[in-house]
């Protein structure tokens, strides 16, 4: 089983985009492509997670696919390859003790194309399983863990994207998608569909990210909770950022509290969306590391 996952709870990492502009990304610009321009950015990131506890770290590619490149001079192959090899790097360079680092996972993150699938857009099916399949094969070759497809709202988009891993790779998916406080995602998901479509398709972990901060989310979470018996994962928001300074509502030491019930309704895999960081993980480590 991926990192012994019925023995305790895993932590996942937290926010990279953030962290990325506090390091040089500039409004507008793609986080993805620092991997090419600066990877020792990317790699600092990643060693902090690390050090702060992370069991699990997502490679720096949430939009590295061909859609959303195109204007870009690189492939998602290019920027695949020099995240899994950063990450891979931060670990090994990672002040922590040896026989913790060949512990640590690296999960290649995949996030929604940036197009609209039908019959909400203009791309159609086999289009965004193409697109998808190139990200596959860039990560099994890159050699990466498990796959963490994150913050989708479109089922549709996350069944394409679960079939090209599963058509492609024997790699562990772990699946999550982005609720609102109605329990369901932007496009009209519910939770019983995203359950019914991961197991159908042999997701190996599935959950909740991105949206609020946890208490908001918790009703959600249990809805989910009672309607699967796959390991859960929550990687939720720090709240959202104020209007005036920017700086998201809810603590590092809030977050780990709101996390608590969490705990005993199956949560196996624990982390941090938008507003975390590496103090994040810490207060999470104190709670259920």
């Amino acid at each position: 089983m991926l990192l012994g996952i019925n023995s305790k709870i895993i932590l996942y990492d937290g926010a990279m985009g953030t962290m990325l502009q506090k390091r040089g990304l500039k409004p507008g610009d793609m986080p993805d492509l620092l991997n090419i321009s600066a990877p020792d950015a990317v790699e600092e990131v990643h060693k902090l997670y690390i050090e702060a506890g992370s069991d699990i770290i997502c490679t720096n590619t949430f939009g590295a696919n061909a859609f959303a490149l195109k204007s870009s001079e690189h492939t998602p192959g290019e920027v695949i390859t020099s995240a899994v090899k950063i990450a891979r790097r931060a670990i090994s360079n990672a002040k922590i003790d040896d026989s913790r680092k060949d512990k640590i996972k690296i999960a290649g993150d995949i996030g929604p194309i940036g197009q609209l699938l039908e019959p909400f857009g203009d791309m159609e099916l086999n289009e965004a399983i193409e697109i998808f399949t190139e990200q596959v094969i860039a990560f099994d070759k890159a050699g990466v863990d498990c796959i963490a497809i994150e913050t989708m709202g479109d089922l549709n988009e996350m069944e394409a994207a679960i079939k090209a891993f599963k058509d492609n790779s024997s790699l562990p998916v772990l699946a999550t998608m982005t609720f609102d406080k109605n329990g369901r995602t932007y496009m009209g998901a519910s939770t019983d569909s995203f359950v019914k479509l991961a197991e159908d398709l042999g997701v190996y972990a599935i959950g909740m990210n991105c949206s609020l901060e946890p208490k908001e989310m918790f009703p959600i979470a249990e809805r989910l909770a009672k309607a699967t018996s796959l390991p859960l994962i929550f990687k939720l928001n720090a709240g959202l950022p104020d209007g005036t300074t920017g700086k998201y509502t809810v603590s590092p030491e809030e977050f780990a509290e709101q996390m608590l019930p969490y705990a005993q309704i199956g949560m196996k895999i624990v982390g941090g969306c938008c507003g975390t960081s590496p103090e994040y993980i810490v207060e999470l480590k104190k709670q259920f590391g």
